[in-house]
């Protein structure tokens, strides 16, 4: 199938009257036409590239409006989510994960960061996953995680046992065992300092030395302590001696950092992952986007939790954290936010971008909507919501459209059923 686009966000920026012709579910053609050839599908509005969902724990959704009652911290939330961990099996994951995706293609989302850590020693869970993705007609990189102490010289609890393969040797040994294809890429994860002892960080940063490596990194001020008081050192600093930064590791959330962290994952081209919803929904706090990506790390967006799945909110977010932590306004222009909303590299794979021979990724953007009106294209990612998404391509094909998931059908029956399983 091919595609013209109203307007479409190229390279080079904003264009009208784009035609886009696609072989094999990628880019053989990019031009300007004064008459739409017979057979074309019309996209309207602004059309952009595939949004990457760069952090994701797709269990996570359940707990979405479930968790605000009574107050409480990041630490007393993480209570609620082991329960729901507890009672996953690989059939109510593939289940609740198929609808999550499906959610994700909704709004936009061609590739997904899986930061997978329920995995009872097993493959099986992964597994599970890369269906879910496949049905939802979205990538998936698999972020394999490893998880081997219930913080800092702390054992592991009862549920975080399902999480954890014992050593870092025996989780690379599995994790070698998964293989990527069309649809799943597999990468590595370090779920944080306090979770892997700082002799095991250096094995899974070099366990799959080709494929992204993801790490969890002071998303909370006692992190830091704690990590401070057992090595002397930050969490980044932990990493870094570890070789664990590289421009193929992303640290998310990287909110509470001294200007030498920062210089350190900037200066080792380290990316940086927000999740801005999250981080205000568990009130982990601001960290600083600006000055992280000025020293030299890029930018992605992820939707962790799942308290909102819309990327257009995330890269908004992103700006207004801005604003409000620093008292300015356009911390970031609209072409900067959209690179972080479309950075499928972090995750390994090479789409992101209307050009001849990329994959065929292109998210249809209305522009006459209640939230939209008026707005002037180029500014759309400052008004628009995933409400707005009219028309979704991936690889080529069109897998949502007004609204509706073209094979799954109604999205959000397919979430209330499999969350509703979980917690009968």
């Amino acid at each position: 199938m091919n595609f013209w686009c109203e307007r479409a966000w190229l390279p080079t920026g904003l264009a009208e009257r784009v035609l886009i012709r696609v072989e094999d579910g990628r880019i053989s053609s990019v031009s300007t036409v004064d008459t739409i050839p017979l057979g074309v599908r019309r996209l309207h509005g602004v059309v952009v590239p595939g949004f990457a969902n760069a952090h994701s724990h797709a269990f996570h959704r359940a707990l979405r409006g479930r968790t605000h009652d009574g107050g409480g911290t990041f630490w007393t939330w993480r209570e609620g989510m082991y329960a729901l961990a507890e009672k996953l099996t690989p059939q109510s994951y593939y289940r609740l994960a198929r609808a999550v995706y499906g959610e994700m293609a909704l709004a936009g989302v061609s590739t997904v960061g899986e930061f997978h850590y329920v995995h009872d020693r097993s493959n099986e869970f992964g597994h599970c996953l890369r269906e879910a993705a496949a049905d939802a007609g979205i990538r998936l990189t698999l972020l394999d995680t490893c998880y081997l102490a219930g913080g800092i010289d702390q054992p592991l609890n009862e549920v975080q046992q399902r999480f954890s393969d014992g050593t870092a040797e025996a989780w690379a040994n599995r994790v070698r065992e998964l293989k990527s294809d069309n649809v799943m890429r597999v990468g590595a994860a370090i779920h944080s300092v306090r979770a892997v002892p700082r002799d095991q960080i250096p094995v899974v940063a070099q366990a799959l030395p080709d494929a992204p490596l993801h790490v969890h990194l002071s998303e909370q001020p006692a992190e830091n302590e704690a990590c401070l008081a057992a090595y002397g050192l930050t969490p980044t600093g932990i990493l870094a001696e570890a070789g664990a930064l590289s421009p193929r590791t992303t640290a998310v959330h990287a909110t509470h950092l001294t200007p030498e962290d920062i210089a350190l994952l900037g200066g080792s081209g380290t990316g940086a992952c927000f999740c801005p919803t999250t981080e205000a929904d568990l009130a982990d706090g601001i960290g600083p986007a600006r000055e992280l990506a000025d020293a030299g790390s890029p930018l992605s967006l992820g939707s962790d939790q799942h308290a909102v799945i819309d990327p257009l909110l995330e890269t908004r977010a992103l700006e207004h954290n801005e604003r409000l932590r620093t008292g300015q306004r356009g911390r970031f222009s609209p072409a900067e936010l959209l690179q972080a909303a479309t950075r499928h590299d972090a995750l390994g794979w090479d789409a992101g971008r209307i050009e001849v021979g990329a994959p065929c990724d292109l998210v249809a953007i209305g522009c006459s909507t209640p939230r939209t009106a008026g707005s002037l294209p180029q500014q759309v990612f400052l008004s628009a919501t995933a409400s707005d998404v009219d028309t979704v391509v991936v690889g080529g094909r069109v897998v949502a459209s007004g609204g509706v998931h073209e094979t799954l059908g109604d999205v959000g029956r397919l979430l209330a059923d499999a969350i509703e399983e979980l917690w009968a």
